[in-house]
């Protein structure tokens, strides 16, 4: 039964779905950061540093470890980042499927007005019928 709600309920059934995707993929990206995040780590146990050698063999370690340093960091910051993101993700869900709630109940609300306004009319149709036939039966 189309309502004056109708509308604003498909309205805000998009907006929600719109909504799951970008939560969706505010998750997926908290993923990748992670995972970029713990690669990172691995990358950082994975290099060694020489104990005997040459002055530039240790300085190129040393360098490796502070780029891998700054890698870490900047993961780091993709995950918080990312992290942020899917809590305003999530925030914005909530308003979005209350808003959808919301507008849903008034339709049904909307029609329970309606089903009941055509049962009394139904009911009034049929008490007059039912006068219109005693009526009848008398003459």
């Amino acid at each position: 039964m189309k309502t004056r709600f109708s509308s604003l309920v498909k309205l805000k059934k998009s907006t929600m779905q719109r909504s799951e995707r970008v939560m969706q993929q505010a998750n997926a990206d908290l993923n990748s950061a992670t995972i970029a995040l713990q690669m990172s780590y691995n990358s950082l146990e994975d290099v060694e540093s020489p104990r005997i050698g040459i002055m530039g063999d240790m300085l190129a370690s040393r360098t490796l470890l502070d780029s891998q340093r700054g890698v870490i960091e900047h993961n780091r910051e993709w995950v918080g980042f990312a992290e942020n993101q899917v809590n305003l993700a999530k925030k914005q869900l909530k308003l979005d499927m209350i808003e959808h709630e919301k507008f849903k109940y008034l339709e049904l609300e909307e029609i329970k007005k309606e089903i009941k306004k055509k049962k009394l009319q139904e009911v009034k149709d049929l008490d007059e019928v039912a006068l219109m036939t005693y009526k009848g039966k008398d003459k």
